[in-house]
């Protein structure tokens, strides 16, 4: 069982091979960049892999692969792994971030502020 007060090297190649089970480059993970966000789908289960059990805990409301990456203390590689397991099994689901809100019309911006000087 995984202690989540430790700290994973990135430089113990031993313990993100177990955890990974030996995977790498999926092709599921060129779907998934650091501002994807994952939201759980099922609930964990006792058999489950602890690092799967802890996404599918965490991720109850949408979470960056990053921040998702950042509690697990696994790099980027191996918790894109772990996630693509998950979308595989249709455990979780990845959604496209929520896009920036589109800049408004500088006319319209100038308007107001006009409108405001002269109030």
């Amino acid at each position: 069982m995984s202690d989540p007060d430790q700290e994973w090297d990135e430089g113990d190649p031993e313990r993100l091979y177990v955890i990974t089970r030996g995977r790498g480059g999926l092709s599921q993970r060129a779907a998934l960049d650091l501002v994807t966000l994952i939201v759980a789908r099922a609930e964990p289960h006792p058999s489950m892999q602890p690092e799967h059990a802890a996404i599918l805990r965490m991720c109850h409301y949408p979470l960056s692969v990053a921040e998702v990456s950042a509690y697990l203390r696994l790099p980027m590689s191996a918790t894109t792994v772990l996630i693509a397991d998950l979308l595989a099994d249709k455990r979780v689901e990845a959604r496209a971030p929520v896009p920036k809100a589109l800049l408004p019309d500088r006319a319209l911006i100038e308007a107001v502020m006009h409108g405001l000087q002269k109030l």
